[in-house]
């Protein structure tokens, strides 16, 4: 284990000092040509064509003219907040279309963020988004264990890493929200004893960092440009609609 994921899992990560979880001002775009809709693989929908895409997990037509990435922490409440609201309008009406594809990689903003991370990526494409969701949808069922004191949490970090996390998941209670939604306590105990999995959240959210300078989740990319003042889904499905997704 690196010395500096052990620190993320003491304290905030030094390049995460600046980043939280906020809102932001709405930034305009000048209107562009309506682009046209793509028929799915048959059989599906667009938003059942999944995949693993570097650090994060992507649904949608890989062609997608509009490739929408979301920065997001489990932790966040306007992460949370997000996905309530666009929750089935962004699968419906715009990645469904075959018009956009949406890419969501998980950042973080506290340690549960790195073992909640781990678990929902571990247990595979086709499992990443149902449990995304659950994560976001029942974020306060989710945050409850973590927002108290939890006995055993000094001890866990004295374990050798790959007991490690497996205890802290307990000690917070993530181990618990997983299983009862349907992950085997088995999984999450194989998904967090490969403390690469862990590291895989730490390295994508410092590169998430490095590369677009984020500041706060949600941070919402469109091809490969940050939408700067997005941090909801009215000015994001705005922004999408703008861009041509109409």
């Amino acid at each position: 284990m690196t010395a500096s994921l052990r620190i993320a899992l003491l304290s905030s990560l030094g390049a995460l000092a600046l980043a939280g979880c906020g809102d932001g001002a709405t930034d305009p775009s000048k209107e562009q040509s309506v682009v046209a809709k793509v028929a799915p693989p048959a059989g599906k929908t667009w938003s059942q064509v999944v995949r693993v895409d570097g650090d994060g997990v992507v649904m949608g037509n890989p062609d997608a003219p509009i490739k929408l990435e979301e920065f997001g922490a489990f932790t966040c409440g306007h992460c949370a907040q997000f996905a309530k609201d666009s929750h089935e309008e962004l699968k419906r009406d715009f990645v469904d279309t075959g018009r956009v594809s949406y890419k969501l990689t998980p950042f973080m903003l506290h340690p549960v963020d790195a073992i909640a991370g781990a678990i929902v990526k571990c247990t595979g494409p086709d499992r990443f988004f149902p449990l995304a969701d659950a994560t976001f949808l029942e974020h306060e069922a989710f945050i409850a264990g973590a927002s108290k004191p939890a006995p055993g949490i000094e001890e866990a970090m004295k374990l050798p890493p790959a007991q490690r996390f497996t205890a802290l998941a307990k000690g917070w209670g993530i181990d618990q929200f997983y299983q009862q939604r349907g992950v085997p306590a088995a999984t999450i105990q194989q998904c967090l004893a490969k403390v690469e999995n862990v590291e895989a959240i730490e390295k994508g959210t410092n590169a998430g960092v490095e590369k677009y300078q984020i500041t706060g989740t949600p941070t919402f990319v469109i091809n490969g440009q940050v939408a700067e003042g997005v941090a909801a889904w009215g000015l994001l499905r705005d922004r999408l609609r703008t861009m041509g997704a109409r």
